[in-house]
C-alpha cells in the first residue's frame, strides 16, 4: 500500500475534492509504476485518476459511522509521533 495515501473518511471538515484527487493520483501512480506517464499513456492515466476520484467521492459520501469525527491536527500529531519512533526524525 502506498504510504502517501491517507485515510479520508470521518473527518470534520470532510475530505476535499483535492484531497481525494491527490489520493487517487497516488493510487494510480502506484498501480501503473509511472510518476509521470508518457504521452501515449497520458490519456489512460488521467482517465483512471478521474474515475477513481469519482468512485472514491461516492464511497466516502455513502459510508456511515457512529464514531466521532477525526481531528486533522491530532491525526497529524499521531503520524508525526509514529515517524519519529520509526525513523528517529524530529
Amino acid at each position: 500500500m502506498c504510504r502517501n495515501i491517507k485515510i479520508l473518511f470521518n473527518f470534520d471538515p470532510p475530505a476535499t475534492h483535492d484531497e481525494i484527487k491527490n489520493a487517487s493520483l497516488q493510487f494510480v501512480r502506484k498501480l501503473s509504476g509511472f510518476h509521470n506517464p508518457s504521452k501515449i499513456n497520458e490519456v489512460a492515466f488521467n482517465l483512471a485518476v478521474e474515475k477513481i476520484t469519482e468512485n472514491s467521492e461516492d464511497l466516502l459520501q455513502s459510508l456511515t459511522t457512529e464514531a466521532q469525527p477525526r481531528n486533522r491536527e491530532i491525526e497529524a500529531q499521531r503520524a508525526h509521533a509514529r515517524a519519529v519512533k520509526r525513523f528517529g526524525i524530529k
